[in-house]
């Protein structure tokens, strides 16, 4: 086991990758701008905060983590704009 798998912030990232990858999954061909752009910035999450523990300086790896901090963000957008556009219920839980 690598020292960045006991990270609760690198676990909770792999579990919302795997939710997202899951709800994208069932979006209709038409949407593939969303389903692509929301897979990639959400596994940007996990790779980066990997990445980013990997580095033996302390500002490379806040280099990485300020990259994964950046895609989370990324993430808000294009999840609102799946609602909007009625490919997720307001529902949906992304805890």
């Amino acid at each position: 086991m690598f020292m960045f798998e006991n990270l609760q912030v690198y676990q909770k990232s792999v579990d919302l990758a795997e939710k997202i990858t899951s709800i994208t999954h069932d979006f209709p061909k038409g949407y593939f701008y969303l389903t692509d752009q929301l897979n990639r910035a959400i596994l940007s999450v996990t790779l980066n905060i990997t990445e980013g523990n990997g580095r033996w300086h302390k500002n490379d790896r806040k280099h990485f983590f300020y990259i994964s901090r950046g895609s989370t963000q990324e993430c808000v957008p294009i999840l609102e704009l799946c609602r909007r556009k009625k490919l997720i219920s307001d529902e949906v839980n992304m805890e």
